[in-house]
């Protein structure tokens, strides 16, 4: 039969002690030897026992200055400065609780917080810094003329925002290879042969009127003449004042456009989408155009607003297909597409850099707005006139009482009547 192990009870003499009374060698190798037994007296022979109160763990540890642990070994802590005893078992002090700043709360080594955000808020900072310089930059490259000077008797601000933007055959800028391949030919000077007016309402439709160039009308100082003799004999401030007297229409903003650049607006945000009612064949303007939907580039689109001898009214025809194209240029330009693109903005804007001169008053931002405006469908419309009529200056358009109410309308911010409005003519659908 298998031996059955009985287990042993404590001695006699510990039957009576309680459990934590029993000694544990930790506590033989601190405190001595054991307290004798029960009757019996401490004596010399029997051992003396010091009191069992903490003591502090000499420097370097229970086993003395030079101890190496064994790897892997719970080593024991020194005390802290200032410590007065009560501490653990193992001879240290019992740790602090963790607070906010401690270990237990403190980041990892190399983690970062939110490294993608501060990212993108760099770099947003950045465009944002690029783009203020390059703005400040481009308006300070702006040819500027004094147009809007004071005059006596000069009309008073007038409701809504009136941009004169006049188109001028000057070809400063162009190298002969240029004016050859453009077909600009050789003159020299500016001349205009195209004079709108671009009214801001406060509220509705932005309008874009063209002035026939043929109006005969009073130019101060000048007597009667058609109105870009004003220009071509005075300059913008002439024009400018014989516009404003005889329309009663403050003028607020002056931009004139020239051959130099014209074609790199274009070129820059990818040509422009022109429909075409029927072929326009104008070597003169150097350009050979067939009917239906196209796209014009640098090179075609300023052919295309010079040319008049293919039409029968000429020049009436003409301003037609500029104020179409010109809407569509807009357009183009302040769509997203260009807007959010550096490889169309920035040659666009070198492009109105080179080909623009405003007065000296006027900026960048301010083109910009105007832009803006005529971006949604403006309305376009050519100023009514009397008809036709022999002057000393030739065949010229006589000034009317419709063109007197027009230009009140204009000039009170008041909205054009639909049997005023005059599109026909030109080659655009």
């Amino acid at each position: 039969m298998p031996t059955r192990r009985v287990a042993q009870g404590p001695p006699p003499g510990d039957a009576q002690r309680a459990w934590s009374q029993t000694t544990r060698p930790e506590d033989t190798r601190r405190a001595g030897p054991p307290p004798p037994p029960p009757g019996r007296s401490a004596g010399p022979a029997a051992g003396y026992a010091p009191p069992q109160q903490p003591q502090p763990i000499p420097p370097g540890g229970p086993r003395g200055p030079g101890y190496e642990y064994p790897r892997g070994a719970n080593q024991p802590r020194s005390p802290q400065p200032g410590y007065q005893g009560g501490g653990s078992r193992r001879g240290g002090p019992p740790p602090a609780p963790p607070t906010p700043g401690g270990s237990r709360f403190r980041r990892r080594p190399g983690r970062k917080r939110f490294p993608i955000f501060r990212t993108l808020l760099v770099l947003i900072l950045v465009l944002v810094l690029v783009a203020v310089g390059l703005f400040f930059y481009y308006d300070s490259k702006l040819h500027r003329v004094d147009a809007l000077s004071s005059y006596a008797g000069r009309i008073g601000d007038t409701p809504g925002t009136n941009w004169l933007v006049v188109g001028t055959d000057s070809r400063a800028g162009l190298t002969e290879a240029q004016k050859e391949q453009l077909a600009t030919g050789d003159s020299d000077g500016a001349r205009t042969d195209t004079i709108m007016l671009m009214h801001i309402p406060r509220s509705g439709k932005a309008m874009i009127v063209s002035i026939p160039r043929d109006l005969y009308v009073p130019i101060p100082g000048q007597g009667q003449d058609k109105i870009n003799a004003a220009f071509n004999n005075g300059g913008p401030n002439l024009l400018v004042q014989t516009i404003e007297t005889n329309t009663k229409v403050h003028i607020d903003h002056y931009a004139e456009i020239g051959f130099a650049g014209f074609d790199k607006l274009v070129n820059a945000v990818g040509g422009v989408d022109m429909c075409l009612t029927q072929p326009i064949d104008d070597p003169a303007a150097g350009i050979n155009l067939k009917p239906g939907c196209q796209k014009l580039n640098g090179k075609e689109a300023l052919g295309f607003v010079r040319s008049r001898h293919t039409f029968a009214n000429q020049d009436l025809g003409r301003v037609v297909n500029q104020r179409k194209f010109l809407s569509a240029l807009m357009s183009k330009a302040t769509s997203w597409s260009t807007l959010l693109n550096p490889f169309r903005i920035i040659p666009f804007t070198n492009g109105a850099v080179g080909t623009l001169t405003v007065d000296k008053h006027d900026h960048i931002w301010n083109l910009l707005g105007l832009a803006w405006a005529l971006r949604s469908n403006p309305v376009t419309t050519t100023a009514p006139t009397a008809g036709p009529e022999e002057t000393d200056a030739g065949s010229s358009l006589a000034w009317g009482d419709n063109t007197t109410e027009f230009f009140n309308l204009i000039a009170h911010d008041q909205k054009i009547p639909a049997g005023m409005i005059e599109n026909t003519g030109g080659a655009v659908s």
